[in-house]
């Protein structure tokens, strides 16, 4: 049973969005497009830096706790990782955003994710020896600077934070069990060396780059289809 750990763990995080997908009130079966497109546009540049990580030992699999597939020397279960995580986390986004539609500060937002670029990119600036530290902190700082360029601290920034704060709850034991088996292990020289329980601190902030290239492009693609609709009922 030991090989099934990691399959287990993503079926078990997204048996319940899945299920609860098609209920009337969210229906977040209608977002599938924008959501895989921005799945994608993600995979694209976190899947690369997976293989790169893997294959320079940044970070590592057990082999006991994997089915045995490899594709490009990372595990099935990584792949499906980069479907999985974002598809429970934008579930998450829309249920907040049905039942919390006026959760929008634009002014704290703002404050909030200059605060954390600004942190985060000094923390890269200080690390540079340390790749996953200066990747995922120098990316994240990146994206949410870009964010308050394009003005989303406006519109759907707000809630994205709020659906990270709650994805934290899930993320800590996914990652809790991942770390602590280990699943996956990690190369200390790589990165600061705080842990969270098992989970190095730079996990948390992977996961908040990861859902921002996500949401970004759900976001546009949402948009434009919406439009497209409105144009098409005139």
């Amino acid at each position: 049973m030991e090989k099934y750990t990691y399959a287990l763990l993503l079926v078990g995080s997204i048996m319940i969005p899945l299920v609860r997908s098609f209920e009337d009130k969210v229906r977040f079966h209608k977002y599938l497009v924008p959501l895989f497109a921005g799945i994608f546009i993600m995979s694209l540049v976190f899947i690369s830096w997976d293989v790169i990580f893997t294959r320079n030992g940044v970070w590592w699999f057990a082999h006991e706790y994997v089915l045995g597939i490899y594709l490009l020397g990372l595990p099935i279960e990584e792949w499906l990782f980069f479907v999985v995580i974002p598809y429970c986390v934008m579930f998450i986004y829309e249920v907040l955003r049905y039942f919390f539609p006026h959760f929008v500060f634009p002014r704290t937002v703002f404050v909030v994710s200059l605060a954390l670029a600004i942190a985060f990119i000094v923390i890269a600036a200080l690390n540079t020896q340390r790749i996953y530290t200066l990747v995922v902190m120098l990316l994240t700082g990146l994206l949410l600077i870009s964010q308050l360029g394009l003005r989303n601290h406006k519109t759907w920034l707000s809630h994205f934070f709020l659906t990270y704060l709650v994805s934290l709850i899930p993320f800590f034991i996914v990652n809790g069990v991942l770390t602590s088996r280990p699943v996956v292990s990690y190369n200390d020289l790589e990165n600061l060396g705080i842990r969270l329980y098992t989970i190095p601190v730079e996990d948390s902030v992977y996961l908040m780059g990861m859902m921002l290239m996500v949401n970004m492009v759900y976001e546009r693609v949402k948009s434009a289809r919406n439009k497209k609709t409105a144009s098409g009922l005139r």
